[in-house]
């Protein structure tokens, strides 16, 4: 069966785009790529796009929620070891169990506070087991065995 007058053979005009291509691609000149100079030997990784985080859920504690540290909560107990009643007696300081997240500043006007005496000196030590320990030294003109027989450590 021949096919009519008019009409190409199927995939005959393919061939001829095809062709043109090549003509084109043969008339152009060929250009060699530049390659790029590295002046080190070093391969440093290519930055690629950083999208902003989308969560799905909050993953840290807001800091609204989380426990402020007052007066009460700074100064957790006091401590009654023998080395402790010796400094009470001895040295006019108590020692108390504080907690780990306060400075010296803190105790200082906690233990004011809440036991009305006035602190010359603060010292702080962390202990093994992750409490901290305060030394708080009393004013002279207080005696820290008062204010341990009011507390209730005597």
């Amino acid at each position: 069966m021949a096919a009519p007058k008019g009409s190409k053979k199927a995939g005959e005009g393919d061939k001829v785009k095809k062709a043109k291509i090549a003509a084109n691609s043969v008339k152009k000149a060929t250009t060699a790529k530049d390659h790029k100079v590295r002046y080190n030997t070093h391969f440093f990784r290519t930055r690629t796009l950083a999208l902003p985080r989308t969560p799905k859920f909050q993953r840290r504690l807001n800091t609204a929620l989380t426990k402020k540290l007052d007066k009460f909560s700074i100064i957790k107990y006091p401590l009654t070891t023998e080395k402790s009643m010796k400094m009470i007696e001895e040295i006019n300081t108590l020692v108390f169990i504080v907690d780990s997240r306060a400075n010296k500043e803190k105790i200082a006007r906690a233990v004011t506070e809440l036991y009305d005496v006035k602190c010359v000196h603060v010292n702080t030590l962390n202990r093994p087991d992750g409490l901290k320990k305060a030394y708080v030294r009393l004013s002279p003109d207080q005696d820290a065995l008062d204010v341990a027989n009011k507390i209730g450590i005597i």
